[in-house]
């Protein structure tokens, strides 16, 4: 299966190089880099190609990487069928970078470009409909950024009293708790919290 998936990687990287950046077979699977501004006709290459023929879209997904220059990686599944194979692709992109929608060669893409906008704030240009899908249309943020706080900005509960849904500021009932995850195996080299306690007996 890896040589299959390496022929495949070199086989697009030959037959598309304006697109593909480069690519790799780890863990079994074949993940492929892509400009931004290709990925659109790089798809509908994957559909098209006889080698190829990925017809069913599986998956669009984000990543966030708050540190890098290009903060998140777009990422797509497909899977072909006729060929019995899977890719991934990878698109980087920086925060204010807008990427190409891919719902004229997959229409399916529509909903999964919706969850990566209202989940980490990627837009897709040329989107039909690119509105909140998973949020209020009112919500502040994206949850899946990395930045975005645990808590959240605001929470929702239903007002007896006024018969609706009403929005406030996030109260928290305690203070917050700080976790301590040190390895409580043995052999480690420090002392846990409460250790002392056990010493005294």
């Amino acid at each position: 299966m890896t040589q299959a998936l390496s022929e495949l990687g070199a086989h697009l990287e030959q037959k598309r190089p304006d697109c593909v950046l480069g690519w790799d077979v780890a863990f079994g699977e074949l993940t492929v880099d892509v400009a931004p501004a290709n990925i659109a006709g790089f798809v509908e290459f994957l559909k098209t190609d006889p080698s190829c023929r990925f017809s069913s879209l599986v998956d669009i997904t984000a990543v966030d990487y708050p540190a890098r220059p290009k903060r998140f990686d777009v990422v797509y599944h497909f899977l072909s069928m006729y060929q019995n194979h899977r890719i991934r692709l990878r698109v980087a992109a920086r925060e204010e970078e807008v990427v190409p929608s891919i719902t004229a060669v997959h229409p399916s893409a529509n909903w999964f470009e919706r969850e990566v906008f209202d989940m980490f704030g990627i837009v897709f240009s040329g989107h039909p409909d690119l509105r909140r899908i998973l949020t209020d249309y009112g919500f502040r943020g994206h949850p899946l950024r990395k930045d975005f706080p645990t808590t959240g900005y605001v929470e929702v509960r239903y007002d007896e009293e006024l018969k609706r849904v009403v929005y406030e500021p996030v109260s928290l009932v305690q203070e917050y708790r700080q976790f301590d995850f040190m390895s409580p195996w043995e052999g480690a080299q420090y002392v846990l919290p409460g250790d002392e306690k056990a010493e005294a007996k």
